[in-house]
């Protein structure tokens, strides 16, 4: 009985480490394949990438959504922004080329907080937050948290309520133990995302076509790291802790609101998330078209009209 379990403890940690060599392998990959394009600054102790483009007085901050990159507002959703104001899109912490430290909180607090120190470390005065999917949760609760930072929000997309449970896009990331989640990121995650990357694409982007460059142009490739998968994990199992008492305090808010919704969005469902915030929040401004939930990719003309418009409402707010 023991000769066998050493055999099947044997195969067990040499597949272990097969698969461990192997996401080492991808992930240096696509490192070598895609470095950083922008810079870095440290702000509580998170080492925060940052894309910035286009100048003057007026600013726009691009927070990206749940396993996304900053690359993801990169199909001329921030070109054209920047012919008339200054944009900076961030890798939230832990996702693309940020690093959270190891122990550090992923709430929506604690990320509100980062973005507020980015908004003091770059100088940006009193942006608009434009906030994608979960990157639209991390802009309410800036604005909730910091309302002096901010001047008005964009929401595309947004997840404002606590959805009864996450989309199937987003099942692998269903791991509440840290220890686990490091496990299968190790292992398991990379090897699954290469084998099951057009199934979860389809109900990423459906029912809108991905396009053919998206894994360079759009940054797809970088989800394909055991650090992103990890950071993605912990950021779902995050929300649970403070969504719900956010959701209370959404009448405290008192800046512009305008919020871009996909009629077909597969992610998020838009009369829970986007008819929800309209109804609840008097001045909240909703648009809803034909598409799916990656709109800054698959519809940027229509996305950066949106941003325009909101930049423009009420006029600019020192």
């Amino acid at each position: 009985m023991s000769y066998l379990f050493s055999i099947v403890l044997i195969v067990v940690l040499a597949l272990v480490i097969g698969l461990s060599l192997y996401t080492l392998f991808i992930a240096k990959r696509v490192e070598l394949g895609m470095p950083p394009e922008g810079r870095f600054i440290t702000v509580m102790g998170n080492r925060i990438h940052y894309i910035e483009q286009g100048s003057g007085d007026q600013t726009i901050l691009l927070i990206h959504g749940l396993s996304g990159v900053a690359q993801h507002f990169g199909y001329s959703v921030m070109g054209q922004l920047a012919r008339h104001y200054r944009v900076v899109a961030i890798d939230r912490p832990g996702s693309g080329y940020s690093v959270r430290p190891g122990r550090a909180s992923a709430s929506l607090a604690v990320q509100a907080d980062v973005v507020a120190g980015v908004i003091d470390a770059l100088n940006l005065g009193k942006p608009m937050l434009v906030g994608h999917s979960l990157g639209g949760a991390v802009s309410l609760a800036t604005a909730l948290r910091h309302p002096d930072k901010v001047s008005r929000l964009a929401l595309i997309a947004p997840l404002t309520h606590l959805p009864e449970r996450p989309s199937e896009a987003f099942a692998a990331l269903n791991i509440r133990h840290p220890w686990l989640r490091k496990l299968v990121g190790w292992t398991l995650a990379i090897p699954l995302s290469v084998r099951r990357s057009d199934q979860v694409l389809d109900i990423v982007f459906g029912p809108e076509d991905v396009p053919h460059d998206f894994a360079v142009r759009g940054g797809g490739y970088l989800s394909m790291r055991p650090s992103h998968f990890i950071a993605a994990s912990t950021d779902m199992h995050a929300l649970e802790d403070i969504l719900p008492a956010m959701q209370q305090r959404y009448d405290d808010l008192k800046l512009p609101i305008g919020i871009l919704y996909g009629r077909d969005d597969r992610i998020l469902e838009p009369q829970e998330q986007g008819q929800a915030m309209a109804d609840r929040v008097p001045g909240v401004e909703l648009e809803m078209i034909e598409g799916g939930h990656m709109l800054p990719i698959t519809q940027p003309d229509i996305t950066a009209g949106f941003i325009e418009r909101q930049m423009r409402r009420g006029g600019h707010q020192a």
